[in-house]
């Protein structure tokens, strides 16, 4: 039974600023990986290209196959002139986005935005509950294009170094674009390491998360229960349901790569099996909650006091986490999203 309350110190850690890691390794798979017994907290060191060790044939791996979009726009009010910087956070419908402007107080419905010496032009359409815009847009071309030319990745707050090349901050099975932010813990694959884990007799399934930007928005109730979690849109299809579910009924383990795929499963799951579905899922996992789905986890060491550190808290125990992050400080793992990844099993 879940508690009635949790408070949000209990999942605080100290974490030098120099731990976390401002730009990615030049080999992805060659960072670190933290390997713990989720049943005893136990940790080993390794490298992430030896995640094959510890994967077995009749295993699957689930990726999130979301790809991230340069979501970040700079420009200029048309009127004044003055510096304005929009984040794309969901198309709604046709060219109408949901953005959070900065600065946010002085964009109001009817002004009009120009990117790119003119060649993207946006109307603010109306303001949302929490402060967000709905914005029109409107251009000469393909939508897509433009903002490849244009825009920006939407790197975390934390990471205050330029990203030199827009692909590393992308999966190498990104696909379905529609991302504010990265599925990092799928970062640490590269396609020789996949080919790898194929070969071995691991199944790979995939799914899609199309990860927002409140997966950075702090929690700020004392008590995470009264936390309300944004909502982000995901995708299960008929092939990946029924990949998992066999995998589950001959008694392989179902890996999920990153909180994301986690939040899917879990989502998409009724009564112990997986549900081709997709809809809006604001699933808060914290500890309480019994998985129905996922049997280890690839993730990223992740924010003090983050819903994420909840989630990997709910997987083995808060106590032992917290221990596991205290070793990764004091051996310097590198932390968040370009940093260093463990295999909770």
């Amino acid at each position: 039974m879940q508690e009635t309350t949790m408070r949000l110190k209990d999942f605080s850690y100290e974490l030098p600023q120099e731990l976390i890691a401002q730009s990615p390794l030049e080999d992805r798979s060659s960072s670190r990986l933290m390997v713990m017994d989720r049943k005893t907290g136990e940790v080993s060191h390794h490298h992430f290209y030896e995640i094959v060790d510890f994967l077995h044939p009749g295993d699957c791996l689930v990726l999130n196959n979301t790809k991230v979009i340069p979501a970040r726009l700079y420009g200029e009010k048309k009127e004044t002139k003055a510096a304005v910087e929009i984040l794309l956070l969901e198309r709604k419908e046709n060219d109408i986005w949901e953005t959070l402007v900065r600065p946010g107080k002085k964009i109001k419905p009817g002004a009009i935005l120009s990117f790119g010496d003119g060649r993207l032009i946006g109307e603010v359409l109306s303001t949302t509950e929490d402060g967000n815009r709905f914005i029109r847009f409107s251009y000469q071309g393909i939508f897509e294009e433009i903002l490849d030319q244009l825009g920006q990745m939407p790197l975390p707050p934390y990471i205050h170094e330029k990203l030199k090349d827009k692909t590393r901050y992308q999966t190498v099975y990104a696909k379905e674009e529609g991302s504010a932010a990265a599925p990092t813990a799928g970062l640490h694959f590269t396609p020789e390491l996949l080919e790898k884990i194929k070969n071995k007799g691991i199944e790979i399934a995939e799914v899609t998360l199309h990860v927002g930007l409140g997966t950075f928005r702090p929690v700020k109730t004392e008590n995470i229960l009264e936390h309300h979690m944004h909502t982000e849109r995901y995708f299960v299809s008929e092939a990946a349901a029924m990949t998992i579910n066999r995998v589950k009924e001959n008694g392989g383990r179902v890996i999920s790569v990153g909180t994301t795929s986690c939040r899917t499963l879990e989502s998409a799951a009724e009564n112990g099996r997986l549900t081709a579905k997709s809809g809006d899922t604001d699933i808060f996992i914290y500890p309480g909650y019994q998985f129905q789905i996922m049997d280890a986890l690839i993730t990223n060491f992740h924010l003090p006091e983050s819903t994420l550190l909840m989630l990997v808290s709910a997987f083995s125990n808060r106590e032992k986490i917290l221990r596991a992050y205290q070793t990764a400080v004091k051996e310097q793992y590198r932390f968040f999203s370009f940093g260093d990844a463990m295999l909770i099993h």
